[in-house]
């Protein structure tokens, strides 16, 4: 297959600048690289044809050599997989200049493999990780609040070498790892990925005296209580976070927050909808034909009395309200909504018979009923 014109390949003309032809690869590699499209065998040709292509026309020897000679001037040259090496190595560079942004893009591809983290504040200081918390409420804890204790554990600055990781005269010395780069690359055959090193931790630097309390961490896990006040009207899913109570930072960092994410129980009789509760209540027919009030216990086991009007159809709501869920504000609460269950007899005995056949003598219901739009058994 005949290769395409390097310039053709970044998409830019002959008198592109050296930052035109940067911002092009740039493009290119963020979209074809095979750690983003793993498996993609034509995403992995892009890339190293738009790699190869870099190599060239950035090279202030190789591009004169190409513009005049084409691919015979620069055929030869570095051959094989180093001729794409260089631009690869060059990544961190390539990527992570200023104005680009794209250390921030390849951060989110590779993993933190570009940069220091997301989390890696100026001067070295690293904000502590988030911790999860899940707390398992029942359902009026939810509806009504509460109070609870919850335990947790979570690392602390250690005590001993005040989160240095050193024990009393100790020092720091290049990391022998990544020989005090922080980083260090890895790979199998032609790509290669940086990595944040193992052994310092992107430090560049390790301690000669470890810490014996936190064997050199600068931190110790340690056992946390806390009360914590549940509002009235929690629901399910609700995330309730509490700065500072995550993992300790370090270098100075500040420490991660703490999020509580709440289950709530189900109710063996109420269900919820936002502010809302519902409820069934099962009457008979001659209730339901003749109207009736009825007296239910709320969920807070308070006496509700419900008054259910004549010709009340099967599966009719009703309406209580303030008798719902609270507001977060806690001046107002939704609504009670009962759904009617009106209850056919199984078993009538002979004078119940008697009486409904007397009913429908008098009722004459139609042999022969007409068909009505499912929207009328609606209203």
């Amino acid at each position: 297959m005949a290769k395409r014109d390097y310039y053709e390949v970044l998409g830019v003309d002959k008198s592109a600048s050296q930052e035109d032809i940067k911002k092009a690869y740039r493009k290119l590699a963020v979209k074809y690289h095979p750690d983003r499209n793993p498996g993609d065998k034509e995403a992995e040709e892009k890339f190293k044809e738009a790699t190869e292509a870099y190599e060239v026309l950035s090279d202030d020897k190789k591009r004169p050599l190409y513009d005049q000679y084409g691919f015979a001037g620069v055929d030869g040259m570095d051959q094989g997989g180093a001729q794409y090496s260089h631009a690869y190595q060059d990544f961190s560079d390539l990527f992570g200049g200023a104005g680009g942004g794209f250390s921030d893009i390849f951060d989110s591809i590779f993993g933190g493999g570009f940069s220091s983290g997301s989390r890696r504040q100026r001067g070295g200081a690293v904000t502590g990780a988030n911790l999860r918390y899940d707390l398992y409420l029942g359902f009026k804890e939810a509806v009504y609040g509460t109070s609870t204790d919850i335990h947790f554990k979570h690392n602390e600055t250690c005590e001993s070498c005040h989160g240095t990781g050193g024990a009393a005269g100790s020092a720091r010395k290049t990391c022998p790892t990544c020989n005090g780069a922080g980083q260090i690359r890895q790979g199998n055959g032609f790509f290669t990925i940086q990595q944040t090193c193992p052994k310092c931790g992107g430090k560049g630097t390790v301690i000669d005296k470890p810490c014996p309390d936190c064997r050199g961490s600068g931190h110790q896990l340690k056992n946390k209580k806390m009360s914590l006040k549940i509002p009235a009207g929690t629901d399910n899913g609700k995330r309730i976070i509490i700065p500072g109570q995550g993992d300790a930072g370090e270098n100075g960092g500040q420490p991660g927050d703490l999020h509580v994410i709440i289950h709530v129980e189900s109710h063996p009789l109420f269900e919820r909808s936002e502010q809302d509760l519902y409820c069934a209540v099962p009457i008979s027919m001659s209730q339901a034909a003749l109207g009736c009030d009825i007296t239910i216990n709320s969920l807070d086991d308070k006496k509700v009395l419900i008054r259910v009007p004549s010709g009340t159809a099967n599966g009719k709501l009703l309406r209580i309200k303030g008798e719902g869920v609270p507001y977060a504000n806690g001046t107002r609460k939704g609504d009670l909504y009962i759904k009617i269950m009106v209850q056919i007899p199984q078993h009538l005995s002979p004078k119940q018979k008697d009486l409904l056949k007397a009913y429908m003598e008098l009722e004459n219901p139609s042999e022969n009923p007409n068909l009505i739009p499912l929207s009328e058994l609606e209203r």
